[in-house]
């Protein structure tokens, strides 16, 4: 197979090229744009590599275009970057490494270009396209990546016990990648995943979440969380999450398996939405189910309080996997703990304070909320399913109308604690949030409108009851 047609439409292939062969340095492309190319995937990171110094081409490649490219060059590592337009090309010189044991640094020694391919993750990553004036845009495949793209498998170039102690997170990239492209993972390299998942707990929480985080962005990470759980890597991580699987069952009265619950919600919640934050919520909205599961004689299994337990263990989660402790985290939070509160109002009656406290509650993620919610219905019985999906469209409906006519979402009480303090000469004490408090609440079970006016009736009404008055002027 040959590429040369193809690289000839980009001038950025010809330029390489022409600076590989005034240094006399093999040069190829490698890697992950090959193996989009073969995919028809559309790539802008391409890396090069050559026999002799990935610098030293570099810098040669950035003298031949007229405009300035921004050069960065990581010696340490052997390796410099150009950022052309929206292109961004990696130069390294081939090599080989290994690793020790108990350490997460390679040792790196110069090398071959097939010790180069050899040394890579997986043999669809391990092919080349020969940059070389000789045998110009030919794919170079001698571990058969082509054929694994073909076949839709993931496999790695050596053995993979090998390949797996020199880097264990090539474990977590796996299912990564099997998730991503939808492949499957050959059976000899999944079965070396299985007898090496201890080894994951020597690479950093940084690198591990960063591929979990690109599993959970493809269209259908149940898949990927799948071979995590199978292959025995999640529980190295994520515990919790595996906590959630079984079926307990006592008198004949069983719960829904929870784990496979979750991926179903998930993969709801992928259907409407790219947000990596609504996801994770998909995936901790029932992750304290083991921590509150109860059996009860007369009624079955129950799950009280695990809205709020899980809202609690949100922070400590996403402290250990080494994710934002921020305004993310707290989003993720909030949703956990409201997720029951729609799938309540679509059993009872709807109330307008009911409808008002969940907007309050929600504020701008009420939408949100409500995708979660929706795909919260996983009931095999469909015309349930629909039912339900029905009544949240009325909720919805109402929650329009409400959030119209009392605009409470994320709303502050008309009056503040300031204006309290003046009118009645008072500083600042305990009995200011009680008045904001019973305003609050006013508003919200629809007593007064969220209007200042009525807010300031109510508000001398309750300090005459606490025997304030407001002071001569």
């Amino acid at each position: 197979m040959n590429f040369k047609n193809y690289l000839d439409q980009f001038e950025v292939f010809g330029k390489v090229a022409a600076a590989a062969q005034k240094l006399n340095l093999p040069t190829y492309v490698v890697g992950g744009y090959v193996r989009d190319l073969i995919l028809g995937r559309e790539s802008k990171d391409i890396d090069f590599t050559c026999v002799g110094s990935g610098i030293l081409l570099a810098q040669e490649v950035s003298k031949n275009f007229e405009q300035h490219v921004p050069l960065s060059v990581f010696k340490n590592f052997g390796t410099a970057m150009l950022k052309l337009e929206d292109w961004e090309l990696e130069f390294v010189g081939a090599r080989k490494e290994s690793y020790r044991l108990e350490s997460r640094k390679p040792i790196v020694e110069d090398g071959t270009l097939m010790e180069d391919l050899e040394r890579r993750d997986f043999t669809i990553n391990s092919m080349a396209i020969s940059l070389n004036a000789q045998d110009y845009g030919d794919l170079v495949d001698p571990l058969g990546g082509k054929e694994d793209i073909k076949k839709k498998n993931i496999r790695t170039p050596l053995d993979p016990v090998i390949t797996f102690s020199d880097d264990p997170l090539r474990m977590m990239r796996a299912v990564r990648f099997a998730a991503q492209l939808n492949f499957d993972i050959d059976p000899e390299t999944f079965q070396a995943i299985v007898d090496a998942a201890h080894r994951l707990e020597i690479i950093s929480a940084e690198r591990v979440i960063d591929e979990l985080n690109k599993i959970i962005k493809t269209p259908k990470p149940s898949y990927g969380f799948k071979l995590l759980f199978a292959s025995g890597l999640l529980s190295r991580f994520f515990p919790e999450m595996v906590e959630l699987q079984g079926v307990d069952s006592v008198d004949d009265k069983s719960h829904k398996d929870n784990f496979y619950h979750t991926l179903q919600v998930l993969d709801n919640v992928c259907q409407v939405s790219d947000d990596l934050w609504l996801r994770w919520a998909a995936i901790l909205h029932d992750i304290a189910k083991p921590a509150t599961k109860r059996f009860n004689p007369k009624v079955g299994w129950t799950f009280h309080g695990h809205e709020d337990k899980g809202a609690r263990m949100t922070p400590a989660i996403f402290r250990r996997l080494k994710l934002p402790m921020d305004e993310r985290m707290k989003y993720v939070q909030k949703l956990v703990r409201l997720h029951l509160r729609p799938i309540a109002l679509v059993k009872d009656e709807v109330t307008d304070s009911a409808l008002r406290r969940l907007l309050f509650d929600a504020g701008d993620d009420i939408d949100d909320l409500m995708k979660l919610c929706r795909a919260d219905i996983t009931s095999k019985n469909n015309k349930k399913v629909k039912r339900y999906l029905d009544n949240f469209d009325k909720v919805e409906v109402k929650l329009k109308e409400v959030e119209e006519k009392d605009q409470v979402r994320n709303f502050q009480p008309p009056v503040s604690g300031e204006e309290i303090m003046q009118i009645f000469g008072i500083p600042p004490s305990k009995v200011i949030g009680e008045i904001k408090e019973e305003i609050k609440e006013a508003i919200l079970e629809g007593k007064i409108g969220n209007h200042p006016e009525e807010a300031r009736k109510l508000m001398y009404e309750i300090a005459r009851e606490k025997g304030l008055y407001p002071k001569i002027q």
